[in-house]
């Protein structure tokens, strides 16, 4: 079942992080599983100023 992510690009990073420390081995599996564009979770986090850091596996 595809479940959306929030569109709100602050809740969008909480939602993101809390699951890819809880749930998720990486964010391209979260996003394929949430239905949605890793680019696009990509972009909207880099507008409010976060990157996602692949090592920390998390957006900083």
């Amino acid at each position: 079942m595809l479940q959306k992510l929030p569109k709100d690009p602050v809740m969008l990073l909480s939602v993101v992080n809390t699951r890819l420390r809880d749930q998720y081995p990486d964010l391209s599996t979260l996003c394929e599983d949430m239905g949605a564009s890793t680019e696009e979770v990509k972009n909207t986090l880099k507008g409010i100023g976060y990157e996602y850091d692949e090592s920390g596996h998390q957006f900083v």
